[in-house]
């Protein structure tokens, strides 16, 4: 009998979520990030957080790796739309482990129509809040969703990414936000140095 992703410790989580990602995310050849700048292969992270196994992995090994540095948070989301499925993860793995943490959505703009607003779902203000990216290449989506989260009245504590691409997103967002910046693998984990 194989083991479920209910069963799995942290670290068997964590090698299989490595597994799925080399084998289903990176995609080799030319492309052009939402950055603008040029890349040799593309981490399709959606490819992982909206499958039926990997999802499930990315939330374990996401809040273990936030519970690792001793992160205190109440809601977790980001920018629109790779943090979504990210944020939601999140939330049912700490559902999971009896915990209640809130998911939210950053719009890349407030809405001019409805209730006006750019954080949506459960309100953020003063609360302590983590903002998730699924990959960052400038730190630019995460930026702009602390940024968000802050105009909406959230505490942000940190933010965390599943795969660092190791081109200055850390160093960025650590500067400018001014909040520890996480992440669950590095590209060299993923053979892509």
């Amino acid at each position: 009998m194989t083991a479920t992703p209910d069963s799995l410790s942290t670290t068997a989580a964590r090698a299989r979520l490595l597994e799925l990602i080399k084998e289903l995310a990176v995609v080799r050849g030319k492309v052009i990030l939402s950055s603008g700048a040029e890349a040799d292969y593309y981490i399709d992270l959606r490819r992982i957080t909206l499958h039926h196994e990997a999802s499930k992995l990315v939330g374990q090994v996401m809040l273990s790796l936030i519970d690792d540095a001793g992160i205190d948070f109440e809601c977790a989301g980001g920018l629109t739309m790779g943090a979504d499925p990210v944020g939601t993860a999140v939330m049912h793995a700490a559902a999971d482990a009896g915990r209640a943490i809130d998911a939210f959505v950053v719009r890349k703009a407030q809405k001019s129509y409805g209730m006006g607003r750019q954080v949506e779902g459960p309100s953020v203000e003063g609360r302590k809040v983590l903002v998730l990216e699924d990959t960052s290449t400038t730190g630019g989506s995460a930026l702009t969703a602390v940024e968000g989260v802050r105009n909406a009245g959230g505490n942000v504590v940190a933010v965390a990414v599943i795969v660092d691409r190791d081109t200055g997103a850390k160093e960025k967002i650590e500067a400018e936000a001014g909040v520890p910046y996480l992440y669950a693998f590095s590209k060299d984990e993923l053979g892509l140095s």
